[in-house]
């Protein structure tokens, strides 16, 4: 695992625990009638989902990033595989004119 998904990861989970909380608390009528416990509770059990749901089915996002990248090095590598092909013709273009 990379430092990449980590990062993903844990942004990942920090949300889900936010709208957890969020979803938790907006079930009381008025904030004295909020069950705190609950709330912690349910939030935390909710991070710790969101961590094993990423171990398990990965992050796009962080899948997404690798395959851009990988993308940009295989063009990067045609690249230069043209750009010296072409130092070749010229080289023999100059070594057929003496």
């Amino acid at each position: 695992m990379t430092k990449e998904f980590w990062k993903a990861a844990l942004i990942r989970a920090i949300k889900t625990v936010c709208q957890t909380a969020i979803a938790t608390i907006g079930t009381a009528m008025v904030i004295t009638d909020v069950n705190w416990t609950y709330v912690l509770s349910a939030s935390a059990l909710s991070g710790i989902l969101s961590i094993l749901t990423s171990l398990s089915a990965g992050l796009p996002e962080v899948q997404l990033q690798q395959t851009l990248y990988d993308l940009d090095n295989i063009a990067d590598e045609d690249y230069m595989d043209e750009y010296t092909a072409l130092d070749d013709v010229e080289i023999d273009e100059e070594e057929g004119d003496e």
